[in-house]
């Protein structure tokens, strides 16, 4: 199979960003890029991506900086309970306020005065996510390859999974190899399938089956 139809076939089987999954409908536009960075922050952990997720979509109702800082800890705690994500609640309540106090403070809750304190400089930009209590490398990592969607100069972002998942694929284990592929409005949902087909067993059989029967 070609690469473009392999390319083409991995988005139609696994193509769901996980900000999609989690309900968020990405935008340049404060709230959410907010819920973004909670994902980010619950996906960076040793926890199941599935339950990472749930527990994003439990927090909705704390969708922005001020109604993070406005929830309780135990509220936190228990929305995050209410995803299964049990093992680290305690401690990611503790940094989902802390981080919130944290752009609220610096960024006016608004994650595009750090893209534009940035001004297209990556590592700026990624030093300024890292400051957010709990998101480090991998998180910060997860943010851009799922921003790029509405953030154009992080195009394009395969992050190691990413990259492990496309070589699994039969696919470059090269960044802009790998963009070539797609339309650039389909990177992220790329980047995602490939993370997807290193954490999920079963997906290139699967894509195969598709390949054969389509």
């Amino acid at each position: 199979m070609a690469e473009r139809d392999t390319a083409r076939g991995l988005l139609e089987v696994a193509g769901t960003t996980y900000a999609s999954e989690a309900g968020i409908k990405l935008r340049d536009q404060p709230a959410p890029l907010y819920r973004l960075l909670v994902l980010s922050v619950l996906l960076s952990t040793r926890i199941k991506a599935e339950i990472a997720v749930s527990a994003c979509r439990e927090l909705a109702e704390f969708g922005t900086p001020e109604r993070m800082l406005a929830a309780t800890w135990q509220q936190r705690v228990d929305a995050l309970g209410r995803g299964h994500y049990v093992r680290y609640d305690e401690s990611t309540a503790t940094a989902l306020g802390e981080g919130a106090e944290l752009l609220r403070r610096k960024y006016g809750g608004d994650l595009r005065r750090l893209r534009r304190a940035a001004d297209g400089d990556l590592g700026k930009l990624r030093a300024g996510l890292r400051e957010v209590p709990k998101l480090g490398p991998v998180g910060v990592d997860i943010f851009c390859r799922e921003a790029q969607e509405v953030w154009p100069e992080l195009r394009p972002h395969f992050d190691k999974k990413a990259l492990t998942g496309a070589e699994r694929a039969g696919l470059p284990a090269d960044g802009q190899r790998l963009a070539a592929l797609v339309d650039d409005s389909d990177l992220a949902r790329l980047a995602a399938a490939c993370v997807r087909v290193t954490l999920e067993k079963g997906l290139v059989e699967k894509l195969s089956q598709e390949a054969t029967t389509g």
